[in-house]
């Protein structure tokens, strides 16, 4: 596979309707070519074999193998394909969905249905922009990343030198995102006091089912953002997948705001949102994590919130799925910290006690 040639995809799901869905929407773009179609997991092992595709789209429940059992077997045989999971909005669904993350899938989206009144353009938009954006990444079509360029020559931006204690903590990530938030918080202490602001883009249908799984895997509470909650200590918030999440201040205390208006940065929920509201609200006594994920929401709000004088961290290329977001915070000059995904609680807790909390 090289840079010039076409990403050769298989895609498999039992519903004809739907894989004739996706075929002609993701071929629209020349840079993307459907090899192959099958409709159960035992067609996907063999097609994969005999194939040997840049992709696999693998729907999650099938007849005769289903999509988490195929998975397991592409893994077992160490073929090395990268898979996109189809996963129906429900919460058995969201479950197998995260299940299949931890097996190794790369990313997922919402399977067309009558139920969720899909537009075949806007679906096709989303999976062309993530399957192109994944393979720029891994065919090394941009240059390579220098962690000494943080910005370029001539624009090095001036921050604010504060050491005042840490308030809260904001992250915003994207693709790869569920897997590596696992890890963050599966790490933080039982007794944690500060409030955590999570941006994760995802549909509306898997943001609470997410967050009870961060929940089981954490020593904090961490739950689906309500509007107009009080922000309590040590607790984790997770932006719905239908509304963008702000901190605001009434009556001397910190609330959460959700707001279902229009994309900011083709998002909603937006990195940019939460990490602009938290700026406004906390100032400095902030430390704002960008991870793992496609694009650029967050990154211009992560070089803002460095200028605020808070601590920033940026998760490095090595431990990203898709080294996007972080990237781009990183070469605008906003990231005091790069660190490794296993690093980056750690280093959290580091700024803390630096910072006297």
């Amino acid at each position: 596979m090289n840079s010039s040639s076409p990403i050769r995809v298989v895609i498999i799901d039992d519903s004809l309707l739907v894989r004739n869905i996706i075929s002609d929407q993701i071929q629209r773009d020349e840079k993307i070519q459907v090899i192959a179609t099958g409709k159960t997991g035992v067609d996907c092992i063999e097609l994969t074999e005999k194939l040997k595709p840049d992709l696999v789209i693998l729907d999650v429940e099938m007849p005769v193998l289903d999509g988490l059992s195929a998975l397991q077997e592409l893994r077992k045989k160490r073929l090395g394909v990268p898979v996109m999971m189809l996963s129906v909005l429900t919460q058995h669904g969201a479950e197998a969905t995260f299940k299949a993350l931890e097996y190794g899938a790369i990313d997922f989206i919402p399977k067309p249905s009558s139920t969720n009144h899909f537009n075949p353009e806007e679906l096709g938009a989303v999976l062309r922009n993530r399957i192109i954006s994944y393979f720029e990444s891994v065919r090394g079509i941009r240059p390579l990343f220098d962690p000494h360029k943080v910005a370029p020559p001539g624009k090095i931006p001036v921050f604010k030198s504060e050491t005042k204690p840490v308030e809260a903590i904001c992250i915003g990530t994207s693709t790869g995102g569920p897997k590596a938030l696992q890890t963050v918080f599966s790490e933080f202490p039982e007794r944690f006091y500060l409030p955590i602001f999570v941006v994760q883009h995802m549909p509306v249908g898997f943001t609470k089912a997410f967050a009870a799984r961060l929940n089981e895997h954490s020593k904090i509470t961490v739950k689906e953002a309500e509007d107009g909650e009080p922000v309590e200590p040590g607790v984790g918030y997770v932006a719905p997948g239908d509304a963008h999440l702000s901190i605001v201040t009434r009556g001397g205390r910190k609330w959460i705001a959700l707001d279902k208006e229009g994309l900011v940065n083709g998002h909603k929920p937006s990195v940019e949102v939460l990490f602009d509201s938290a700026i406004r609200e906390y100032g400095s006594a902030l430390v704002g994590v960008i991870m793992t994920g496609m694009g650029k929401d967050g990154s211009a709000a992560t070089l803002r919130m460095r200028e605020a004088g808070a601590a920033t961290i940026a998760q490095d290329e090595a431990s990203s799925v898709i080294f996007g977001m972080n990237r781009q915070a990183v070469e605008m000059g906003g990231v005091q910290f790069v660190e490794p995904l296993s690093a980056i609680t750690t280093r959290i807790l580091s700024i803390l006690k630096e910072r006297g909390n």
